[in-house]
């Protein structure tokens, strides 16, 4: 079974603990910890989880907002669903069922 995880990004709800409700409220906090960045890019930042994140900003957001970055980031595990072939050569889904069997006949031509 292949695994495949997930990001949960929780900006917004530990900035809304901290009675901070709009996301130019960074701005300026951010720039205390040297972290430059624009209002759009704090936008996207809040809203969205980011693909790619500096550990600077990582950083000045755990110091701003008095957490780790385990707060911030929660991964969750989702499992997919694979065919496993059993001993007897069937192939069992991970949920335990076993696809139904379609026989084949096999017939030789006419003239051998």
């Amino acid at each position: 079974m292949m695994k495949r995880t997930g990001v949960e990004w929780n900006l917004r709800l530990l900035m809304a603990e901290r009675d901070m409700f709009q996301t130019t409220d960074l701005v300026p906090r951010l720039a205390e910890y040297g972290g430059h960045l624009s209002r759009e890019q704090v936008f996207r930042l809040v809203t969205q989880p980011p693909q790619r994140l500096s550990m600077d900003t990582l950083a000045a957001l755990c110091g701003i907002l008095d957490c780790s970055p385990a707060d911030l980031i929660t991964v969750k595990e989702a499992r997919r669903h694979v065919a496993k072939p059993t001993a007897s050569g069937e192939t069992v889904s991970s949920t335990g069922a076993v696809p139904p069997v379609r026989r084949v006949r096999v017939r030789r031509p006419d003239g051998l």
